[in-house]
C-alpha cells in the first residue's frame, strides 16, 4: 500500500476497495466524495477518515442505494435508513408504509422498499426497469466484491423467496452482465464468472423443509449444453419445497442419462437446453419411453423440457414444457404429492 505522510494515493484506495480510479474521481466530481487534502493542490491523498467514507459509500451503493443519496449519507456520517429498519425487521431492510393492492393486500404486511422497481443500471450494466436489489448486485459484481455479493444474494432469498429472488434479482443481473460482455469484447468476463459463482453458491445454500418423498426429480443438461444456473435454481426451488432431486449438471452424455434414469427411478426428468443447437428431441422421447420398476408394475418418468432451446417444436404426450421456474415447481410439486402434472 502506497502510504505517504500525506495519505494514500487514489490508485491504492481503488485497489483496496475494488473500484476503478475513474469511479473515485467521478464520485469526487459529482458527489463531493473526495479527499480532505491534496498534495500541491492537485494530487489526491486519502486519509483513513476519507477511506472510511468511501467504504460507507461502497456499502450503501451495494445495497441498492442511489449514488447521490449514498454520498450524502457517507459525507455526513449519518446512519442511512438501510441500517434502521422498524421493529421486527431485518436490520438491512427498510420498509414502506402499508400498501393495499400490492403484495401485502389488506393484511397490513409491510412491503420492503427494496422490492420497488426503479430504472437505472449498476456501474454501466444495462439493467433497465428492475428491482432495487439488482442495481446493488450489479455494482458489487463490477467491483468484484465477493462478500457483498454473498450478503446481497442471501438477503434477496430471505426477503422474497427463491423464485422471486431468481426471476427478479439474480437472472436480470446475470443477463445484464452477459449483454455487457457480448457488447464489449472480452471485458466483463471476470464479472460474469464471479457473479455466476456466487449465485450458484447462494442457490446451493437453500435448505430443505420437511420430509422428502422417495422418488426424486432428475435434473440434467442435454449433451453439449454447459449452462447450468437455471437448472440449479430449479434444484434450489425443489429443495425449498422439501422435494428431493438429483443434479447431474452440464453436458450429460445420453448413455449416462439413460443409466441414471434406470438406476434412480425418478418421478420426473428435467432436461435443460439453452439453445436450439443443443436441444435433442430424440433424447427427450427416449427418456419419456424409459421404464423401470418391478415386472408387472413398471412405470415411466414424466419428462419436462426446460429452457429456450426447446421452443418451436410440438410437445409429445408424456412431455411437458413449462414457461418458467414457477410453473415448473408447481407442476413437480403436484406430481410429487400424487395429484398428477
Amino acid at each position: 500500500m502506497a502510504d505517504t505522510e500525506h495519505g494514500i494515493t487514489t490508485g491504492a484506495v481503488a485497489r483496496r476497495l475494488g473500484v476503478s480510479p475513474t469511479t473515485l474521481r467521478s464520485w469526487d466530481q459529482r458527489y463531493g466524495i473526495g479527499p480532505a487534502a491534496r498534495v500541491g493542490g492537485r494530487h489526491r491523498r486519502w486519509t483513513p477518515a476519507d477511506v472510511a467514507m468511501l467504504e460507507e459509500m461502497c456499502r450503501l451503493t451495494a445495497s441498492g442505494v442511489p449514488p447521490a443519496e449514498a454520498a450524502r449519507a457517507a459525507r455526513t456520517g449519518r446512519a442511512h435508513p438501510v441500517q434502521s429498519a422498524g421493529t421486527g425487521a431485518r436490520a438491512s431492510t427498510p420498509y414502506l408504509p402499508e400498501a393495499p393492492g400490492r403484495d401485502g393486500r389488506e393484511t397490513g404486511t409491510r412491503i420492503p422498499r427494496a422490492a420497488t422497481r426503479q430504472p437505472g443500471s449498476g456501474n454501466g450494466l444495462p439493467l433497465g426497469d428492475v428491482r432495487r436489489e439488482c442495481r446493488g448486485l450489479a455494482r458489487a459484481a463490477v467491483r468484484l466484491d465477493g462478500p457483498a455479493l454473498d450478503a446481497l444474494l442471501r438477503d434477496a432469498v430471505a426477503d422474497h423467496g427463491l423464485v422471486t429472488a431468481w426471476e427478479e434479482v439474480m437472472a436480470p443481473t446475470l443477463h445484464a452482465v452477459g449483454r455487457k460482455w457480448e457488447s464489449s469484447g472480452d471485458r466483463y468476463v471476470e464479472v460474469e464468472h464471479l457473479l455466476s459463482w456466487h449465485v450458484s453458491t447462494a442457490l446451493r445454500q437453500i435448505t430443505p423443509v420437511g420430509p422428502a418423498p422417495t422418488a426424486p426429480v432428475l435434473l440434467a443438461c442435454v449433451p453439449a449444453e454447459q449452462h447450468t444456473l437455471p437448472l440449479e435454481a430449479l434444484a434450489a426451488g425443489l429443495t425449498e419445497r422439501g422435494l428431493p432431486s438429483r443434479m447431474f449438471g452440464a453436458a450429460v452424455p445420453a448413455e449416462a442419462l439413460d443409466a441414471a434414469v434406470r438406476r434412480t427411478g425418478p418421478a420426473a426428468v428435467v432436461l435443460w437446453s439453452q439453445a436450439r443447437s443443443t436441444a435433442n428431441h430424440a433424447l427427450a422421447q427416449h427418456v419419456a419411453a424409459s421404464s423401470f420398476g418391478v415386472k408387472g408394475a413398471r412405470t415411466h418418468p414424466l419428462v419436462m423440457l426446460a429452457g429456450p432451446g426447446w421452443a418451436g417444436r410440438t410437445v409429445q404426450p408424456g412431455i411437458l414444457r413449462p414457461s418458467g421456474l414457477r410453473e415448473a415447481l408447481e407442476t413437480l410439486s403436484r406430481l410429487s404429492t400424487g395429484y398428477g402434472p
